[in-house]
């Protein structure tokens, strides 16, 4: 039966102490009783199996939104803005220094589109903003105003 944890892993993982311990409370405590199981026990296991489940695929969905941090880079390098084309490529205006880049972005590739001769735009970095958040603002101007 060692040979068996041996080749498991589970002395090397550490997993056997705490099991040997638990069984050897057992067996101090006395035989145990065997008590039906009832049907509520299940349901609660399962709503939390699917809480945790649900809590994993919120916090990915969240990290996904969220997408990238925009902000200004130690330095000279400033990103000006975004458009996304689909679901993985953008299109994104760069400043390194002086020069301003228009850079294709796609799963496993970077490519400079062009390479602009005249600035886009001389002010601050602004973080790219959804047209959902520039439409709620002006509704929300226009409720003030009323």
């Amino acid at each position: 039966m060692k040979r068996f944890f041996y080749r498991m892993g589970l002395f090397s993982a550490g997993l056997l102490g705490p099991c040997a311990l638990l069984a050897a409370e057992t067996v101090k405590s006395g035989p145990l009783t065997s008590e039906p199981i009832g049907s509520g026990s299940y349901v609660q296991m399962v709503l939390g199996l699917l809480f945790i489940i649900a809590l994993i695929f919120g916090m990915g969905w969240f990290i996904r939104r969220l997408g990238t941090f925009n902000s200004v880079a130690s330095g000279n390098l400033k990103l000006l803005g975004g458009l996304s084309l689909g679901q993985r490529e953008k299109i994104v205006l760069v400043q390194v220094g002086e020069i301003q880049l228009l850079v294709g972005v796609a799963p496993g590739q970077v490519r400079t589109l062009h390479v602009l001769d005249k600035p886009v735009s001389d002010a601050s970095p602004q973080p790219m903003s959804s047209g959902f958040a520039e439409k709620l603002n002006q509704l929300l101007k226009q409720q003030k105003s009323r």
